[in-house]
């Protein structure tokens, strides 16, 4: 799960108070519906750097809450090396770092994110067809892409899911995954855009199993809930 201490901030409400609920929601969720999750705390790209490095030193007592750290929010005229240095602050603190890239913005924020944030992952990505060189570069290293096809189609990322380049990016051979963009917001959760990407493009069922292996595979989790998730998918062939 992303979440933005900053746009609870701007209204007064401490982190603490974010951290403590979300504690309280994951414990709960994992005992009433076996739901294990992860946390990316994200930056809001449109406001200042300062205040970013800001928020991740305060949140100090939590590091070893974060599995990840992130940046989110309007991409464009807000390029990734404006973060540079909270970003290298974060891999010295050991926390791995992922992006929103290359979906609004130009496919230049995608290389600026893998060479001067040095992210493990690329948030959406899906600008990346504009430039043969990068998809090649994005295969050979293996970094993984969470595609938000609805969130996409409501952004005017494409006009309708008919026109989304998931088949594409599927065909040169990226490590793709599926994933839902603030539901209450953009609509449509998880299992939304799989039956969406399966109406839109014919995908068999052997496709969003493949799918959602990758995404078992390249989540934040343990070893042992990892295998434990694939264990279930198999279970479903």
């Amino acid at each position: 799960m992303h979440f933005d201490p900053q746009a609870h901030l701007v209204r007064g409400i401490e982190l603490d108070v974010v951290m403590e609920g979300l504690s309280l929601a994951r414990r709960q969720a994992e005992r009433e519906l076996d739901v294990s999750t992860a946390l990316i705390m994200a930056f809001l790209r449109d406001r200042p750097a300062e205040e970013a490095m800001k928020v991740l030193e305060s949140a100090a007592p939590y590091w070893e809450m974060l599995d990840a750290v992130g940046l989110d929010s309007a991409e464009l005229g807000h390029p990734p090396s404006k973060f540079a240095e909270v970003f290298q602050r974060a891999k010295l603190l050991g926390i791995p770092r992922v992006a929103h890239a290359g979906e609004e913005g130009p496919p230049e924020y995608i290389r600026e994110a893998l060479d001067m944030l040095d992210v493990c992952r690329i948030d959406h990505g899906v600008r990346c067809l504009e430039e043969p060189e990068l998809v090649a570069r994005l295969r050979d290293e293996g970094v993984v892409l969470t595609v938000c096809p609805l969130s996409n189609v409501r952004l005017k990322v494409v006009e309708k899911m008919a026109d989304h380049p998931l088949p594409q990016l599927i065909e040169a051979g990226l490590r793709i995954t599926i994933n839902s963009d603030d539901p209450a917001y953009f609509g449509g959760g998880l299992l939304d855009n799989y039956v969406a990407c399966h109406e839109a493009f014919g995908w068999p069922k052997e496709t969003c199993i493949q799918l959602a292996g990758s995404a078992i595979e390249s989540a934040f989790m343990s070893d042992g809930r990892r295998l434990d998730l694939h264990k279930r998918l198999a279970a479903s062939l």
